[in-house]
């Protein structure tokens, strides 16, 4: 095992004498491996970074078109334009759709400052949307209860109109 270590030792001098480096060792102090780049594998890193790169601008692509969709749904709510809500939500639902399976795909991504601000961005841009799709849909719904109440008003020729009251109906 001596031999075994003192070959090491000799084989690390020479790697760093022909690097020009030295070793600095105490006594008694066990060498440990370690991986050094390999010359040419640059192009492999670089690849990586590339790959990383294009997973990062794929899914804050696919978080803006989701953004996107979400402000102009809003804006058609806020000013009151004709709006179509099944395209939306089909829209909505195919954003996601792709958002998800990108998520899943890069989950490694998750810690990107960047990617992590555009989903609270978009978090932000849903509330909002949330909040005036429920102010539209509370709307609907008391126009909806005057409709039915006036249907019921007109349909009924007050013939018991006056039992209905008594008996708390």
């Amino acid at each position: 095992m001596q031999t075994q270590e003192g070959a090491a030792a000799m084989a690390i001098d020479q790697a760093l004498a022909d690097t020009g480096l030295t070793r600095t060792e105490a006594p008694g102090e066990a060498l440990l491996p370690v991986l050094l780049p390999i010359a040419g594998n640059e192009a492999v890193v670089e690849g990586a970074d590339a790959a990383r790169s294009d997973e990062i601008g794929g899914l804050l692509a696919a978080i803006r078109r989701l953004a996107s969709i979400v402000e102009e749904e809003t804006a058609a709510l806020t000013t009151s334009q004709k709006i179509d809500f099944d395209d939306f939500s089909a829209r909505k639902s195919r954003g996601m759709l792709e958002f998800v399976r990108l998520m899943r795909a890069g989950m490694h991504l998750g810690g990107e400052v960047e990617i992590t601000e555009e989903i609270r961005r978009l978090r932000e841009k849903l509330e909002r949307n949330r909040s005036i799709l429920e102010m539209h849909y509370d709307a609907v719904r008391e126009v909806a209860g005057i409709i039915v109440k006036a249907i019921k008003e007109a349909e009924s020729d007050g013939t018991y109109t006056g039992r209905a009251a008594q008996d708390g109906r």
